[in-house]
C-alpha cells in the first residue's frame, strides 16, 4: 500500500536519493544533504507548531511504499512565502504604443518583476520516482495536500499557487535563462537553480534586472518558452488545472515556467471532501465505487492513502482493514475523504 505521511528524520537517505533523481529544475528539492536535513527539521517544527495561522512554515510529506519501506515521492506546502526572504516572479503584461499620424498601434508584451505572491501559500516539491509513476500515485501526491489544508484551513492563506518547471533540455540548457539571467550572473542555469535551492535566493534576485523586460527584444527561442512547462511537468500541470488552478501570466524568473493559482475555496477536491465516522473495519475492500482519497484528521500523525469506501445505513464508513491500519484509524474515529477524480 502507498502511504502519505509527514517527513521524519529517518527519511534523509530516501529524500536525498529522490533529490538526485529529480535533477535540474527542482529548486525546492536540491541534492544537498545538509540542506535536506534542514528542510526535514523545519517540517518537523511546522507540523508541531500549535498556532493555527499561516507563517513561514514548510510542511513536507513523503510517499512511502509500506510493503518495502521505500520513500518514492515527496510533496510539500509552504504556508506563506516571502515572509523570511523576498519571493519574486515575472508578471506578463502589455504596453500599448500608438501614433495616430502614421496609423501605428502596437501591443507589446512586457515582463515586470514583482512580489505579488507574498504571504500566499505555495504547493511545491512534488516529485514521484519514475519507478512509481503508475496506479494514481501522482494524483495521490498532488491532491493529498488539499485534504490536509481542508483539515487545518487556518494554517494556510486564501490564495494557493504553484510554480511549474519551465523548459530546459537534458543538459540543463534553458532558453530563457540564456537570454536573461546568464547575462547578469555569468553562470549556467543548473548552477543558478542549485544556488537558489540551497538558500541563496536573495543573492540571485538582488542581481536580476529590475526594469521591465520587453519580450520582443528577447531571442525567439526565449520568447516561445514563456509560460510553457517542461515535458515531464505536463501531468502535474494537468492535475492542478483539473482542481481549478489557472495560469494568470506569472512566470518564474529563471526559466519562465508558469505559475498557476486558485482561491483555496475553489479547489475541487478540498470543497468536495467531507468527514465520515468509521463504523466498522472489514476484511475486504468494496469492489465497486469510485476510488477515494482518504486521510485521518491529525496534524503530526497525518496519514493519507487511496481506497474504496462503502457506507452503512446510518452513514458510517465501512473501512478496509489494510487502509484503516495504514491511516491509524479505529472504529468510532473520524476520517476525511473525497473522490480522487471529479465525477
Amino acid at each position: 500500500m502507498m502511504l502519505i505521511r509527514p517527513v521524519e528524520s529517518r527519511d534523509l537517505d530516501g529524500l536525498e536519493a529522490l533529490a538526485i533523481r529529480a535533477g535540474i529544475g527542482m529548486t525546492t528539492l536540491p541534492a544537498d544533504r545538509q540542506i535536506l536535513a534542514l528542510k526535514i527539521e523545519g517540517a518537523l517544527a511546522a507540523f508541531a507548531k500549535p498556532e493555527e495561522r499561516p507563517g513561514d512554515d514548510y510542511y513536507l510529506f513523503v510517499l512511502e511504499d509500506s510493503g518495502t519501506g521505500r520513500i518514492c515521492g515527496t510533496t510539500a506546502i509552504h504556508a506563506a512565502v516571502g515572509l523570511a526572504e523576498p519571493f519574486y516572479t515575472y508578471k506578463l503584461g502589455t504596453v500599448v504604443n500608438t501614433c495616430d499620424e502614421f496609423h501605428i498601434y502596437n501591443q507589446v508584451p512586457v515582463l515586470y518583476l514583482g512580489s505579488d505572491f507574498t504571504g500566499q501559500t505555495e504547493i511545491c516539491t512534488l516529485f514521484l520516482d519514475p519507478d512509481y509513476r503508475r496506479d494514481d500515485n501522482g494524483k495521490l501526491l498532488s491532491r493529498v495536500r488539499f485534504l490536509f489544508m481542508a483539515e487545518h484551513p487556518e494554517r494556510f492563506a486564501d490564495k494557493i499557487f504553484a510554480e511549474m518547471r519551465g523548459v530546459f533540455d537534458e543538459a540543463g540548457y534553458s532558453p530563457f535563462w540564456e537570454a536573461v539571467g546568464k547575462h547578469f550572473f555569468h553562470m549556467d542555469f543548473a548552477k543558478a537553480d542549485y544556488l537558489s535551492g540551497i538558500g541563496h535566493k536573495q543573492l540571485i534576485t538582488d542581481i536580476m534586472p529590475k526594469y521591465p523586460l520587453y519580450v520582443p527584444l528577447l531571442p525567439e527561442a526565449a520568447q516561445v518558452v514563456i509560460g510553457k512547462v517542461h515535458a515531464q511537468t505536463r501531468p502535474a500541470r494537468q492535475l492542478l488545472e483539473a482542481e481549478g488552478f489557472r495560469y494568470n501570466g506569472y512566470v518564474d524568473i529563471f526559466d519562465a515556467g508558469p505559475t498557476l493559482d486558485v482561491f483555496k475555496a475553489d479547489i475541487r477536491i478540498l470543497a468536495e471532501s467531507g468527514h465520515y465516522t468509521v463504523s466498522a473495519i472489514t476484511e475486504s475492500e468494496p469492489s465497486h465505487g469510485p476510488k477515494m482519497l482518504v486521510t485521518n484528521t491529525r496534524r503530526e500523525g497525518f496519514r493519507g492513502g487511496l481506497g474504496r469506501l462503502s457506507l452503512d445505513e446510518e452513514g458510517g464508513v465501512l473501512l478496509h482493514r489494510a487502509l484503516a491500519e495504514a491511516l491509524g484509524l479505529s472504529v468510532g474515529e473520524r476520517l476525511r475523504a473525497a473522490t480522487l477524480d471529479a465525477q
